[in-house]
């Protein structure tokens, strides 16, 4: 249980701290303590929401107070199903310490023997606890596994947190992807506010002193395709700290009650694991803005969410919360706040996009020249990069279809790569070239087909096939949101 501010409201303040020394309490076996203030935590929460103002926040407190209150209930129906119990272990408690007193007063005045034989004395153990001929411990007929304390903790607070840990685990980079800046075409100012947020803090700690903190919360928004989880890539790869790269749909669960938990365990693992990242994508579909329509488990996510996020502000640092989303406008206005930074990743520039069809198109036998990647780069304009990796794919498959459509061949002798010998192979042609044969591409031997590399031609044929994904609507709308909230990631 983490303590909370909640600046300028004293009795919401004295609620959380009733509730955090309820949880303490539960931690040591103090259940009646434990049950006494999580009910009182739940009264102050609910008169400090009649003095507050802010929605957001009243919301907030209403779920606190639901939380205290079902805390609350369930150690209470705990303690009134196991009074017996708790009476019986409270009785051998007394009289185990009254053996005690006896055992040492004997012993004091006089050096005979005890009267309780060895045989008696090795039945009881520490606690004064009657045990069964295999050790364990009984109390009115109940296993050790029935009372209250750790050992019930264990057997059940722990599956469940391993069921958690487990969920998650598929989400966590082990290793780090092999993404460098450099590969990263334009973005400098997203590149930037990460370095200043992730990296410097990690390679020069002594830069981040007082009042100068690294940023917390980034958010990357800006429309599909742009590169956001790209960009988080770099990140894993250049900061020497724990990765955990989570979707929306690892942290939505299809049993109601389920989500809010693993929220709460994905932040508690990488607090426990900091210098540490937690990558969101998608984040607009864990925390939309409310609505009267959402479900009560939704708004559950939502609270935890914010509460997490604002436990992450309040700790000593090593944790940053990168989110990236193509609606921002659809973020709940609670959480937007909790994103410190908030960048823009536009649409990429002229530049960017000759560098990316170059990146894109990688080691592939070609015969474009670097004027050929600057005049691809202007002819795509409005064109982001996952529509540029489409382009490339498509200009990359022309020489396939060339192939597939090619009715006459011609052979040539060509060197062997993997044996150094001279070998005949077949290539397309025009039925007018000399010593053309007629034949289709499935008439060609395995092995003896010379591949034709990709040309500039094939790139203006994909340009026409492939069209922009982005819309001007959906631009318009990141630049209205740019202006009234973010700042440009180029």
């Amino acid at each position: 249980m983490e303590r909370l501010i909640y600046e300028g409201n004293d009795l919401a303040a004295q609620a959380n701290k009733l509730e955090v020394e309820a949880h303490d309490s539960y931690n040591v076996d103090k259940y009646k303590e434990a049950q006494e203030k999580y009910a009182q935590a739940a009264e102050k929460y609910h008169k400090a929401m009649g003095q507050i103002d802010s929605e957001e926040v009243k919301s907030m407190l209403r779920e606190r107070v639901s939380e205290a209150i079902r805390r609350a209930e369930k150690i209470k129906s705990w303690l009134e199903q196991n009074e017996k119990k708790l009476k019986t272990k409270e009785r051998h408690d007394k009289r185990s310490n009254g053996s005690s007193k006896k055992a040492s007063a004997k012993k004091t005045s006089s050096a005979e023997p005890s009267a309780t034989s060895e045989k008696e004395a090795a039945a009881l153990d520490a606690n004064g606890l009657q045990k069964s001929q295999d050790g364990e411990e009984q109390k009115d007929g109940a296993t050790a596994a029935d009372q209250p304390g750790e050992r019930e903790n264990k057997k059940v607070e722990d599956p469940e947190k391993e069921k958690y840990r487990k969920a998650l685990a598929s989400a966590i980079v082990q290793e780090k992807p092999n993404v460098k800046w450099d590969d990263v075409a334009g973005l400098e100012g997203a590149k930037s506010a990460l370095k200043e947020a992730v990296i410097l803090p990690i390679k020069f700690p002594e830069l981040f002193t007082g009042k100068r903190e690294p940023w917390r919360g980034i958010l990357l928004y800006g429309p599909p395709g742009t590169g956001k989880s790209f960009l988080a890539k770099a990140v894993a790869t250049e900061a020497d700290s724990q990765f955990f790269s989570v979707s929306s749909a690892d942290l939505i669960s299809k049993w109601q009650g389920e989500s809010e938990k693993l929220v709460r365990e994905l932040f508690k693992m990488a607090r426990e694991n900091k210098p540490s990242i937690i990558f969101i994508d998608e984040i607009d579909s864990l925390a939309s803005s409310r609505s009267d329509q959402e479900s009560e488990s939704a708004r559950r996510v939502k609270t935890e969410f914010l509460i997490q996020m604002q436990g992450v502000g309040n700790d000593s640092g090593g944790v940053l919360v990168l989110g990236a989303t193509n609606i921002p406008w659809g973020l709940d206005s609670a959480i937007r706040r909790r994103f410190e930074k908030r960048v823009y990743i536009p649409l990429p520039d002229e530049r960017a996009r000759g560098r990316m069809f170059e990146v894109h198109l990688g080691p592939t036998l070609h015969s474009l020249t670097s004027q050929d990647f600057i005049e691809l780069g202007k002819k795509s304009d409005g064109y982001s990069g996952s529509d540029i990796n489409n382009v490339v794919r498509d200009a990359i498959m022309q020489p396939v279809r060339t192939l597939q459509n090619a009715q006459f061949f011609t052979a040539e002798m060509v060197t062997d790569e993997k044996t150094g010998e001279q070998v005949e192979k077949w290539k397309p042609c025009s039925p007018g070239e000399p010593n053309a044969v007629q034949k289709t591409l499935h008439d060609v031997p395995s092995g003896r087909l010379v591949v034709p590399g990709i040309t500039r031609f094939d790139f203006d044929k994909a340009l026409m096939s492939v069209r922009p994904s982005v819309s001007d609507e959906d631009i318009a709308l990141h630049i209205k949101f740019t202006e009234d909230f973010g700042q440009e990631g180029n």
